[in-house]
């Protein structure tokens, strides 16, 4: 059984409202849960799909070719959007969708390092030809800097204290295994925190994992480009899990469509006033159901949120 379940499916096929003959792009192709419902609607379309795990799209390629041949696999990270697209002579595109939760297979695959809860080497790349892993990260980056990303990626309060413990730890012994660095987590933390509900690591892993891909760099840079590559009516669907990605989107997006001038309460004439290019089609971000959340746990955090190009 396939352990993927596309996250918003639904939700997110309806708001990308999907017209056959038009070309549409999934910037996370993952195993292809939203490409393939994508790739149902548009038997006369095209439909471009991005990735930077070679896994998933050696994976995901049978699983498209069962729907139709009208599509094209690319791997390079996201921020690489406009480019990739330009290569193929595609300079404008009817919608845009990216997923930006780490695709289920990774997790699971405890070779991979992503998860606290396998032991395996500390690795967290997504793409296997980057040279920066996790091992790197917490072996040769300095106190402060660790500090750092614990505290701006994970959100983590004892981000210092971990950090102190990660590079006492290491100048022992290099931090090996994804329960070596679990071990350093808990040894920072308090039996106060150690006995609330969720894993104790699930911050720090995080952080290291944004890290080792530069997620937030990737992801200011796509979303300063995606925007420009929808024609008129395209709209662009984006599924956060983390606070931080969350508001990353939120604020370009209200950036996009917010008409200037009335952003501070400021009356503007109306021939004076410039209308956004941009209208937001989900006012509040759309979350699961409780439904989808009982049989999808990994739902639970996700959000998404859609902008339609004028």
């Amino acid at each position: 059984m396939d352990k993927h379940i596309p996250v918003l499916l639904n939700e997110t096929i309806s708001l990308l409202n999907i017209r056959d003959g038009s070309v549409y792009v999934d910037l996370t192709l993952g195993r292809a849960g939203h490409s393939r419902e994508i790739l149902k609607r548009i038997p006369h379309g095209q439909l471009v799909a991005f990735d930077q795990d070679s896994q998933a799209l050696e994976e995901s390629r049978p699983r498209l070719e069962e729907i139709g041949s009208n599509f094209t696999l690319i791997k390079a990270n996201f921020e690489e959007v406009k480019e990739k697209l330009e290569e193929l002579g595609i300079h404008k595109v009817d919608g845009i969708l990216a997923d930006l939760g780490v695709s289920s297979p990774q997790l699971d695959q405890g070779q991979r390092g992503f998860s606290y809860s396998l032991d395996a080497p500390l690795d967290m790349r997504m793409d296997l030809e980057s040279t920066l892993t996790a091992k790197k990260v917490v072996n040769s980056y300095s106190l402060n800097d660790l500090a750092r990303i614990l505290r701006e990626y994970g959100e983590e309060k004892d981000a210092y204290r971990i950090a102190k413990t990660i590079v006492e730890t290491r100048e022992i012994k290099p931090l090996e295994s994804t329960l070596d660095l679990v071990e350093a987590v808990k040894r920072s933390k308090s039996a106060k925190e150690l006995s609330k509900k969720g894993h104790p690591a699930k911050q720090t892993f995080q952080a290291i994992r944004m890290e080792v891909n530069q997620e937030t760099k990737t992801l200011e840079r796509m979303l300063e480009v995606a925007p420009s590559l929808l024609a008129p009516k395209g709209r662009l669907a984006i599924i956060t899990f983390m606070s931080l990605d969350d508001r990353m989107v939120k604020r370009r997006f209200n950036e996009l469509t917010k008409i200037e001038g009335d952003r501070h309460g400021i009356d503007v004439y109306c021939k004076q006033q410039k209308e956004a290019d941009y209208i937001a089609i989900t006012k509040k971000p759309v979350m699961p159901s409780l439904e989808e959340i009982e049989y999808n746990h990994r739902a639970k955090t996700s959000k998404l949120r859609v902008i339609e190009a004028k």
